[in-house]
């Protein structure tokens, strides 16, 4: 399952505004239009400037291509926004070469006296920018001060205090003393949090409220404004106890909390800021395509319902045809002790064309903060969430903080088994991407904390189509047979000791040479399973990208769990009966001395796991065959100088095998042994791969022998001398496997029809581009 997906751009513009004294507008690029509210100017947080000339100016998007072409750039390396004046390098092009070409034309751009913002976020900067084309200019920042050009006239304000924006509070304010002397507060943040802070009778609420649903609607980010006049015996009150909560040792926070609460009350709506973060690219094919491969996509955001919801859609998270379940009908739903029985029941495809019954595959749930705060405190209501979520294709959790979205992560965590993977691009979503078992960072323009606190980083959201279905697919098939081989061949040397000490007497006399044990693993036996760890895959990277459904293999379970561990146990029991008695039942008729017996015995373990391990493989490269040939060689050329008489007379306790490998070699009786053990070792595991095949064809050979159906060149046909239409053509309908003509003599319709066959090829042409996987025969 994946939770808290971030896919948008980062690269936020600025289309919309509505101030209290008009309906919803969209200003374009170059508009004159004046507002002479000075919401959108102070709307933001306080973006720091780039040392200028004294005679520094302000340039147009035209200025700004003329600059652009007389200093030899291209307008590809660098973004100018098409709606509003905001310069910022483009996150689609990650090369160094394009990052050194933007910092170049950046630092010209300051050296022509050009004025350029480094905004905490895009949104930040979109409304800086805004507020420029409309003659709200910021011009500089210090301790104390903001300087802003107002429509020419450039004015000076006192910053008296800065309160920061939390995840918590979901707002910033400012207060400020203008160059008349009065005392301004002005705050922006969510609608959610402004709304209930406005003074009562407040004008234009209810036209605010309709342009918040409009823009909403259109799947824009929504900030309200607001602003009061402060009197100063108000603000040396508020100084007098800001102050002290500062000082304060104990509790600090949550009193300057309660000073920030008062100073944020009874304010007056002053507008309404839309900001568009497009999506990026491919997107809805990810998210359609993860939700294929059997993956939960849960969607954690701070943005509203509307917005959220129109999102879904477009991003195919959620259907056209969808019931969404939320609200008063979601609680509902929760109270009762089993709260999926009402969902209905369809058909659903499968993989390969047949139906199987799936409960809630066309509900959605939605869910806001608050809704998820009401179920941290009642632990029932969680699990039922969880449970009926379980039931559904997609979550979708709306007005989250930060705190929110690990608390979902920790509830799904908490009542399933699932693995769940966070994915995120902001500091917002640092928690949540460390609460959850696998965090992936998305790198951009919102900073890199996301990406120092996670497991993976990606530069966009479409690489975790690839990242899963290819890459995570393949290691897990490799991490799977890995464990398993080893196990099998492990097991199987050990217990060959075992078979053996019923006939020494339990005396811990060793079957095998001390130098065999030491290397048996290390040497003989490693290569192989390690090239089989890195390069096995049991399809191409295309055909998991186009069978998604292939991924729910690992969701299953079906490469590790505790039969297939238990086979490969009982597998391994058996093949070291085999390695241990057919040697001995040889020995038992043949001039065979104990050494001679050790070395059959080694040599048949070596060939019975070599073989094992080529069955194994389901892609050959030439590494795997150096692998295999490697282990041989490095077999027989070992124990041929380990048995060297030369090393017996330096050492002989520990080459106490002198000359044996030679005198063995030289005799088919061991050869003959072993390779009558390997071929009994190997039996069970080739038939029960042999009848796999023909009874239950696993999906990897359905993907192959479609992917040869469709591809280029077509299916293999015989071609017939005789056409269906010749008249010395002889038939013999008795023996005939194809198909008579009785369905044509019962329709009415002639032999000889003038409407050519449909070519297979092609249907299997069209399907596959439509990228609609085809049903098997």
């Amino acid at each position: 399952m994946g939770y808290g997906c971030t896919f948008t751009r980062r690269r936020s513009t600025f289309p919309s505004c509505t101030c209290t004294n008009d309906r919803p507008t969209h200003q374009s690029a170059g508009s004159s239009t004046a507002s002479t509210n000075p919401a959108i100017s102070l709307s933001q947080g306080p973006p720091t400037t780039r040392p200028q000339q004294k005679n520094s100016q302000l340039l147009s998007l035209a200025d700004q291509d003329a600059l652009a072409e007389a200093l030899g750039r291209q307008r590809t390396d660098w973004r100018c926004s098409d709606k509003l004046q905001m310069l910022s390098p483009t996150p689609d092009g990650p090369s160094c070469a394009a990052k050194q070409k933007w910092q170049g034309f950046e630092d010209a751009l300051v050296n022509a006296g050009v004025l350029l913002y480094q905004a905490a976020s895009p949104d930040e900067g979109a409304l800086v920018g805004a507020a420029r084309e409309l003659g709200w200019v910021f011009l500089s920042r210090t301790r104390d001060s903001l300087t802003l050009s107002e429509l020419g006239q450039v004015r000076q304000y006192q910053l008296l205090a800065l309160l920061d924006f939390t995840s918590q509070r979901r707002r910033m304010s400012v207060l400020v003393r203008e160059p008349e002397g009065t005392l301004k507060l002005y705050c922006k943040g969510a609608d959610i949090v402004i709304l209930e802070r406005l003074r009562q009778n407040s004008p234009h609420q209810e036209s605010t409220e309709r342009a918040l649903e409009v823009y909403a609607q259109g799947c824009l980010r929504t900030l309200c404004v607001a602003g009061r006049s402060v009197r100063e015996e108000l603000w040396e009150e508020w100084s007098r106890a800001l102050a002290q909560a500062a000082r304060a040792t104990h509790h600090r926070d949550d009193m300057l909390e309660q000073v920030y609460n008062k100073m944020e009350t009874e304010l007056t709506m002053l507008g309404v800021t839309a900001i568009e973060d497009r999506l990026q690219e491919g997107v809805s094919q990810t998210i359609s395509t993860l939700r294929q491969a059997g993956v939960k996509v849960w969607v954690l955001t701070g943005d509203k319902t509307e917005t959220a919801v129109n999102i879904g859609y477009s991003c195919s998270l959620l259907d056209t045809d969808a019931t969404l379940l939320q609200g008063e009908e979601l609680r509902q739903l929760l109270q009762t002790p089993d709260p999926y029985i009402t969902i209905s029941k369809g058909n659903e495809p499968d993989f390969w064309g047949t139906y199987r019954k799936t409960e809630g595959n066309r509900m959605a749930l939605v869910v806001t903060g608050p809704e998820l705060a009401e179920m941290e405190e009642k632990p029932e209501l969680g699990e039922r969430f969880v449970s009926l979520a379980k039931r559904c294709q997609s979550v979708l959790c709306c007005r989250m903080t930060p705190g929110q979205k690990a608390c979902v992560v920790q509830l799904v965590r908490k009542y399933t088994s699932a693995i769940t993977m966070a994915i995120g691009d902001g500091a917002n979503d640092v928690n949540m991407i460390k609460r959850a078992h696998i965090g992936v960072g998305l790198s951009g323009v919102e900073g890199s904390q996301a990406v120092q606190n996670a497991d993976y980083s990606l530069a966009q959201f479409r690489f975790l189509r690839k990242l899963l279905l290819v890459h995570g697919r393949w290691s897990y098939r490799r991490i799977c047979t890995f464990v398993r081989y080893f196990l099998y061949k492990t097991t199987t040397f050990a217990l060959v000791h075992v078979w053996y000490g019923f006939y020494n007497g339990f005396s811990a006399q060793r079957i095998y040479e001390n130098w065999f044990i030491t290397l048996y693993t290390v040497m003989y036996t490693i290569y192989p399973v390690l090239t089989l760890a890195v390069f096995e895959q049991d399809m191409s990277a295309e055909a998991s990208m186009r069978w998604p459904e292939a991924y729910k293999i690992g969701q299953r379970q079906e490469l590790f769990n505790p039969w297939k561990l238990a086979s490969t146990l009982l597998y391994s029991f058996y093949t070291s009966l085999v390695l241990f008695f057919i040697p001995l039942g040889v020995a038992s008729y043949s001039p065979l001395d104990y050494q001679t017996f050790a070395v059959i015995v080694e040599t048949g373990v070596i060939f019975s796991v070599s073989v094992e391990i080529m069955l194994q493989t389901g892609f050959w490269t030439k590494y795997n065959v150096a692998a295999i040939v490697l282990s041989l060689v490095v077999f027989f050329l070992s124990t041929l100088v380990l048995h060297s008489p030369r090393l017996h007379a330096g050492a002989p306790t520990d080459y106490y095998f002198p000359g044996v490998s030679m005198n063995a070699f030289r005799n088919p009786v061991l050869w003959l042994t072993a390779l009558l053990t390997a071929c009994t070792a190997i039996l069970p595991s080739l038939t029960i791969r042999a009848l796999a095949l023909v009874l239950d064809p696993s999906d990897t050979h359905r993907v192959h022998s479609t992917e040869q159906t469709i591809s280029h060149r077509g299916p293999v046909e015989m071609q017939f001398r005789f056409r269906r239409g010749d008249l010395q053509r002889r038939s013999s309908y008795a023996m005939s496997q194809g198909r008579g003509f009785g369905r044509l003599i019962s329709s009415g319709v002639g032999r000889h029809s003038t409407v050519p066959p449909q070519d297979r090829r092609e249907s299997a042409g069209e399907t596959e581009k439509e990228g609609t996987p085809l049903p098997l025969p």
